[in-house]
């Protein structure tokens, strides 16, 4: 599970460059609804990238289907949701609305995933490689 460490920090990364961005060099360029776009989309992806190394990280004690599920479903939500929020901010291009609520969905069934293979992983079942 070192994908989900090594693509969490990644994204991480990208999100505090974007938040760095927004505030310093696109702060003069786009409308206050547009940088508030821009910056929910940089908060998600950090958020989210975050849970990417917690899964990444508990993906040793917790071996699960649901929990690399949910580093999967995290990942999508990553690149439809956060991706495309900004790819319309940057382009103006409403095509990149479209993908977002399929997005905030692989979010939501993410956490669930994770929720899901975390208590099936601490209550009784075997680790895989047991």
């Amino acid at each position: 599970m070192k994908t989900f460490v090594v693509l969490g920090s990644l994204l991480a990364a990208m999100a505090v460059a974007a938040g760095a961005m927004g505030a310093h060099v696109l702060a003069g360029q786009l409308s206050p609804k547009q940088m508030e776009t821009f910056h929910l989309a940089a908060n998600y992806q950090l958020v989210h990238a975050i849970g990417l190394i917690a899964i990444g990280l508990g993906a040793t004690e917790y071996r699960s289907r649901f929990v690399r599920l949910a580093g999967w479903l995290l990942l999508l939500g990553i690149v439809l949701f956060s991706g495309c929020l900004f790819a319309w901010v940057l382009t103006d291009i409403k095509f990149f609305v479209y993908p977002v609520p399929i997005g905030g969905t692989a979010f939501i069934v993410g956490w669930i995933a994770l929720a899901i293979g975390t208590y099936s992983g601490c209550c009784g079942e075997p680790k895989q490689d047991e």
